[in-house]
């Protein structure tokens, strides 16, 4: 298994913890973001949106951070411990796929990017967009407790995690978001994290 990625991508990094949890062995092949290559043809014909992750398992290539969860989920967690085999609990999960694609991808995700990579965005409305996601997240966890499903670690919380907790990089206070912070520490708790620059333990 070979999976393409950045160190200091959020999207790259739910699926690293996603392996790690399921214990499969992988690759990572690092592609030069700043450099550029993600956006030339040789990386293009693996992805041709240009972006990381993308994961090769076998003759199967999958591109997108939530697909990559939901595939690894699907074909290697045979109890549906992290998605669930029951529609009305797999619904759960996944509507917090599309959270992490939606709301988090265009508002702390971008903070981020342009804090560090000087990606050009509208800084007030990312920033708009990310307290209306974090404020959602935030009361959500403090009607459920320890896990955004089930009462369980799932892949919803892994999509939802790295671009959460590294919100601070794109200039966003987490202080007011106390739920959010203990379950940023939940989440680095689990025998089965790893880090990545920014997310040490």
């Amino acid at each position: 298994m070979k999976l393409y990625g950045f160190p200091l991508s959020g999207n790259v990094h739910k699926v690293r913890l996603l392996l790690s949890a399921l214990r499969l062995p992988y690759e990572e092949v690092t592609v030069d973001i700043p450099g550029g290559l993600h956006k030339q043809p040789a990386f293009l014909a693996i992805n041709p949106r240009g972006q990381v992750p993308a994961l090769e398992d076998n003759a199967t290539r999958i591109v997108d951070a939530q697909a990559i969860l939901s595939y690894l989920a699907q074909k290697y967690d045979a109890e549906g411990k992290w998605l669930p085999r029951k529609p009305e609990e797999a619904c759960l999960v996944q509507q917090w796929l599309s959270f992490a694609s939606n709301e988090i991808q265009n508002g702390p995700h971008l903070a981020r990017i342009h804090a560090l990579l000087g990606v050009p965005v509208p800084v007030e409305h990312v920033q708009a967009v990310s307290r209306g996601a974090l404020t959602i997240l935030e009361q959500h966890l403090a009607r459920t407790g320890d896990w955004l499903e089930l009462g369980r670690p799932t892949i919803a919380d892994l999509a939802c995690f790295p671009c959460v907790a590294l919100a601070p990089d794109g200039k966003l206070d987490l202080a007011p978001y106390p739920h959010i912070l203990k379950w940023i520490a939940r989440i680095k708790q689990l025998p089965s994290y790893v880090a990545m620059p920014g997310l040490e333990r």
